[in-house]
């Protein structure tokens, strides 16, 4: 169904549901007219439109919901779909370049480099898929252990780099930690550098032609550490702050429609630092003005220096 035809859907369901509700008022309104003088009946009638009423209503919102939901599922086959063809699509054309042709040495280097960037690419999209299916069936990838958080914001910052040939100036990085110290997570680790790493990626891929990311990693406190990822790219109205994190969701909009996903890294974001106890939000003022993604988690308590035992002293 075209957006045109879903939009004509959800407008019926509207009508109907407002049609419904006149119909109901209109003849309770004639009912009671009618039968004035029996009181009972009044009572009833009274005591039931409410009910009548609100029926109508509940059911007309659930079924908008339920067309909006299909919409976005929709959207999201069509783009994993996009995301999983398009890639063996160009590796495919490479594979039977190299087979026809005879392909200088450097060419045919420039050529593996591109469908290795194609596989890279043809992997993180399922990889985020079964990620979401495991955030959204709530598993566990193993016991939860001490990770060092300012590693991997520093690890995935690197390969958002490289993935992307960045220079050093458009992804800058600063850390700010109470007294040098390292900011440790009670988590998983491979749930922690997705939640980054969908951070930076987002960062970088809203920015347009021009990329300009500031990643900082605080610790105002010692229990709390505090990551900020900030773009200056297309931005977020105020609207669509709160939705951006639901499953399938994607910004509407010319430009945000260029940008390749799957509308499930966010919802991967939110899923996996409620996980780890913490919060994230999404700040920015409005479209065009870019913005700033903020997470908050709880942190280990510092290790305790390690006192060796003193020459004589027993145990």
């Amino acid at each position: 169904m075209t957006s045109g035809g879903r939009r004509k859907s959800i407008a019926f369901f509207i009508v109907l549901g407002v049609c419904l509700s006149a119909g109901a008022l209109a003849l309770n309104i004639g009912w009671v007219i009618v039968n004035w003088r029996q009181a009972g009946m009044l009572i009833l009638g009274v005591l039931a439109f409410p009910l009548i009423i609100t029926g109508v209503v509940l059911n007309t919102i659930f079924l908008v919901r339920e067309i909006r939901r299909n919409e976005q599922h929709g959207a999201f086959i069509n783009a994993v779909t996009h995301e999983l063809k398009t890639p063996v699509a160009s590796i495919r054309l490479y594979l039977q370049t190299l087979q026809s042709r005879d392909i200088e040495p450097s060419r045919r280097q420039e050529f593996y480099q591109i469908m290795v960037e194609d596989t890279d690419r043809l992997l993180g999209t399922i990889e985020q898929v079964l990620h979401a299916g495991r955030v959204g069936a709530r598993l566990r990838l193993g016991r939860p252990t001490p990770v060092d958080f300012s590693a991997i914001v520093r690890e995935c910052m690197a390969l958002a780099r490289t993935r992307h040939h960045l220079p050093d100036d458009a992804l800058t990085y600063c850390e700010s930690l109470a007294g040098g110290s390292t900011p440790r997570v009670l988590g998983n680790e491979d749930e922690l550098k997705a939640v980054v790493s969908n951070l930076v990626d987002n960062a970088i891929k809203y920015s347009g032609s021009q990329v300009h990311v500031a990643v900082a990693l605080e610790q105002p406190e010692a229990a709390h550490a505090t990551l900020r990822v900030s773009d200056q790219g297309v931005g977020i109205s105020a609207s669509e702050l709160k939705r951006i994190f639901k499953r399938f969701y994607r910004i509407p909009g010319a430009v945000a429609s260029r940008v390749k996903g799957t509308g499930l890294g966010l919802f991967i974001v939110r899923s996996v630092i409620a996980r780890h106890g913490g919060t994230v939000f999404a700040e920015s003022e409005g479209p065009g003005r870019g913005s700033t993604f903020t997470v908050q988690l709880p942190l280990l308590p510092p290790r305790r220096p390690h006192r060796g035992r003193r020459a004589g002293e027993s145990g």
